[in-house]
């Protein structure tokens, strides 16, 4: 079973990519899973993510504050503007302009941590500015996400905050308590954890786009460019703000991957509870999801080249 683990965690891109596109396609392979199920599916991501965590890892944010500051920063700054900015320059409608500005407005996810390791960057780093991005989210994602579409949709300010404090707070703090007092029973379980969570991540996946495979076809091509180009824009300026930094390369390597990569599948989630009304704005955060995977190997491969 760790074979598979490590072997399911290695190819998580293609896994990914292909669970997509057969949803996309044959959506009924996909339509049996109630979309009441992505929360559930994402707090068990969340959960294995406790299950990682030791005290240990939230030691750069008090031994390293200026660059898990920095990481903070850019995170809520750089990637809800861009989002905006590129929802506005491509005419997106409201749904999915709502969408586009969620995954945004959302912390970076487990994955970034994944990549960064490939990356052979900075994981400590890329653990602290993960941990606190998130502790943070629950204030921060929906006040940011309020203040740039209150003019456009309604946002329920309010349910999003419970939502994330659910969904991601809640299993990260029991998987951190469990691992801090079971911990030597819990390791024997991590080997585990990446087929689990990329197999959760599968399912969030199918599940979002076989739910709006029409509505995808007939928005993909416009939300896809959307969807690079938001992605590109947070990998260059976080290693660009690591560069302006003199900051080493594994640390530049961290801040890219960190702020570039975000938990599209949070934001698939979100959506469903906050824009109600409008059921398209799920949509960027399933090709969010898709494309965030590809993207962040292919930059595991070009950081390892430049190394």
């Amino acid at each position: 079973m760790e074979r598979v683990s490590r072997f399911v965690g290695k190819y998580m891109a293609l896994i990914v990519l292909a669970v997509a596109v057969v949803a996309l396609t044959v959506p009924q392979s996909a339509l049996w899973i109630p979309t009441d199920w992505v929360s559930y599916l994402l707090m068990i991501v969340m959960f294995g993510m406790g299950l990682t965590l030791r005290l240990s890892d939230f030691k750069p944010v008090f031994t390293r504050p200026k660059e898990i500051l920095t990481g903070c920063v850019a995170q809520f700054t750089i990637m809800p503007l861009s989002a905006l900015a590129l929802s506005r320059l491509f005419d997106l409608d409201a749904a999915l302009t709502a969408g586009v500005v969620l995954v945004g407005t959302c912390p970076g996810g487990t994955s970034s941590n994944v990549i960064t390791y490939l990356s052979k960057g900075d994981v400590a780093l890329s653990v602290g500015m993960t941990t606190v991005n998130t502790m943070l989210a629950p204030v921060l994602t929906p006040a940011i996400t309020y203040l740039l579409l209150r003019t456009d949709v309604s946002v329920d300010v309010v349910a999003m905050f419970f939502s994330i404090v659910k969904v991601v707070i809640v299993p990260i703090a029991l998987g951190f308590v469990i691992n801090r007092f079971l911990g030597k029973y819990t390791q024997r379980g991590v080997a585990l954890l990446p087929l689990v969570s990329v197999m959760a991540i599968c399912m969030i996946v199918a599940t979002v786009v076989a739910h709006n495979a029409e509505k995808i076809f007939s928005a993909a091509a416009v939300v896809f460019a959307v969807v690079v180009l938001h992605n590109t824009i947070g990998y260059a300026c976080g290693f660009g703000l690591g560069r302006l930094m003199h900051l080493p390369a594994a640390k530049t390597k961290a801040l890219s991957v960190e702020i570039g990569m975000q938990n599209s599948g949070l934001a698939s989630s979100l959506a469903l509870t906050a824009f109600v009304a409008l059921p398209t704005a799920t949509v960027p955060g399933a090709l969010f999801s898709v494309w965030h995977n590809i993207s962040g190997a292919v930059l595991a491969n070009i950081f390892n080249r430049k190394s």
